[in-house]
């Protein structure tokens, strides 16, 4: 029926209609507690499930990630391995690129709230605040915002491995080959 302004004898039908037994009321039903997570027998974890705790691990610590992972029947290891990027640990070393992708989205978002906070706070240190103001607060939240920063930017990643001993670029000298007397030609020349 529709909204709006009906005559009585519609109204008491709709009415006649709500107050009859011919619909079903619902029932509640509680599911046995072996059917939540991946159900017995099936042990690969879906991708979905891995980028959650991969990320969870990295945004707010292993511990939050090790809750989750309970919760489904997944091993603290796996925990160790999502959060890596890899999908086991028998492949730790060789991460997988969406895990890793996923991972890395997630630290630039923490990442970028932590820039604007820690722009606002150096946008605050003026040179009247610097004169007579408690300095250390507000210098104090620029050096944690700065931390941030630096723990949630993704690691460079070098051929395809994610590297964790980056420590910025890497220069090479090549020095030119020398030569000795001795390599050359010699020609004798009478005067």
């Amino acid at each position: 029926m529709a909204m709006g302004i009906v005559s009585d004898s519609d109204f008491e039908k709709e009415l006649e209609k709500l107050n009859s037994d011919s619909i079903p009321s619902p029932s509640i039903q509680k599911l046995p507690k072996d059917t939540n997570g991946r159900g017995n027998g099936n042990f690969e974890v879906p991708e979905g499930l891995r980028k959650i705790i991969g990320e969870e691990a990295n945004i707010n610590g292993r511990a939050s990630a090790l809750q989750i992972a309970s919760d489904f029947g997944i091993s603290a290891s796996s925990v160790s391995a999502y959060t890596r990027g890899a999908t086991s640990t028998a492949s730790i070393d060789n991460p997988h690129a969406e895990i890793v992708n996923h991972i890395n989205t997630a630290k630039l978002r923490v990442s970028k709230k932590a820039r604007k906070r820690l722009m606002m706070a150096l946008n605050e240190i003026t040179q009247e605040r610097i004169e007579g103001a408690k300095l250390h607060e507000i210098s104090g939240v620029a050096r944690d915002m700065a931390h941030i920063m630096k723990d949630m930017e993704p690691s460079a990643e070098k051929n395809g491995n994610m590297n964790m001993n980056n420590s910025g670029p890497t220069f090479v000298f090549y020095k030119p080959e020398s030569k000795s007397e001795e390599d050359f030609q010699t020609i004798h020349v009478r005067e």
